[in-house]
């Protein structure tokens, strides 16, 4: 998933700005099958009324509870078993429960990510894996930037390249870890002028690129997966918000946040997987404390019947 897909599949939970929550996605190591199609929806609820204004931490009576939905469909397809191509696009829709700014909603960022497997490692009962993951992020519509944080997106186009290391026990224990580093285009603004750390005669602005990190480790079955995961969301430069006023695009945008996901394929119909989870952002800059949750469902298509319709959750 601001997509950043946010990247669509790109943001993370507890932005200022909007972020999806996904299942099988960039940021894991389960991989399709050759010739296997597997698509469906995700949808994310998240809520703050607390936030931090640079390193404090606040709320404000004038916004009241800050909320964000999303709606995102999600496409997978295995080109091989060991080369994988997604694509993602979420419709998503804000809303502050005080004071007197309008939520917005539209539709977000559309992303495309490949993920490639490179090198498998099997030794014992163990079996490490090695992912690369190359990305790509743009605006969808022409929504507004220069609203946060009840802006959809931050309007940039990103190009995200990510490394993972998986490791896999045969009793179903997995541990994955996994860096990306996010170029992000510059962004302009609806205005001639705008003042960040000084006065800029324009209307374009830097953005800062960010550093993205995450370990998730839990059980991976044939039919159910469960896992926990800790992920964290660093902007490389920006400044912070002053004092009561409102956040600007190249705010540095930091977020640590923990969660729980699951997901659970039918043992009697083995295309149908059901999705869920959870997070809560336990630490931030410039960011709000937000809780969210997420739910989603998946059909996967069997082009070639050869195939063992339960490996792509291996």
């Amino acid at each position: 998933m601001k997509s950043k897909y946010l990247t669509a599949c790109m943001l993370l939970s507890g932005m200022l700005f909007h972020s999806v929550t996904r299942g099988q996605t960039e940021v894991d190591a389960i991989m399709m099958n050759k010739t296997q199609f597997c698509a469906g929806f995700m949808y994310n609820y998240s809520k703050w009324d607390e936030y931090w204004e640079g390193t404090l931490k606040r709320n404000n009576l004038n916004l009241g509870d800050v909320s964000s939905q999303s709606v995102m469909f999600m496409a997978n397809y295995g080109i091989t078993d060991k080369l994988n191509v997604m694509v993602g696009a979420p419709y998503v829709w804000t809303k502050a429960s005080a004071g007197t700014l309008k939520g917005l909603d539209g539709v977000q960022d559309i992303s495309l990510n490949v993920k490639w497997k490179p090198y498998t490692k099997v030794f014992g009962k163990n079996k490490l894996q090695l992912l690369l993951v190359g990305g790509v992020s743009t605006p969808l519509s022409d929504y507004v930037i220069d609203y946060l944080p009840l802006s959809i997106g931050l309007g940039s186009t990103n190009v995200t390249g990510r490394l993972m290391i998986d490791y896999v026990h045969t009793s179903r224990f997995f541990a994955t870890g996994s860096a990306a580093y996010v170029w992000r285009s510059n962004v302009k603004l609806d205005r001639t002028s705008y003042f960040d750390t000084e006065l800029h005669s324009t209307n374009e602005v830097k953005m800062p690129d960010a550093a993205s990190f995450q370990l998730r480790t839990g059980y991976r079955g044939k039919y159910l997966i469960a896992e926990a995961l800790l992920s964290n969301w660093t902007t490389l430069g920006g400044f912070d918000i002053t004092r009561n006023n409102m956040p600007f695009p190249s705010n540095k945008m930091n977020s640590t946040s923990a969660g729980v996901n699951a997901k659970y394929t039918l043992k009697q119909h083995t295309n149908l997987s059901f999705l869920g989870g959870g997070g809560y952002v336990i630490h931030g800059r410039n960011s709000g404390q937000a809780f969210n949750v997420n739910a989603g469902i998946f059909y996967a298509l069997y082009f070639n019947k050869k195939l063992d319709k339960n490996n792509f959750n291996q």
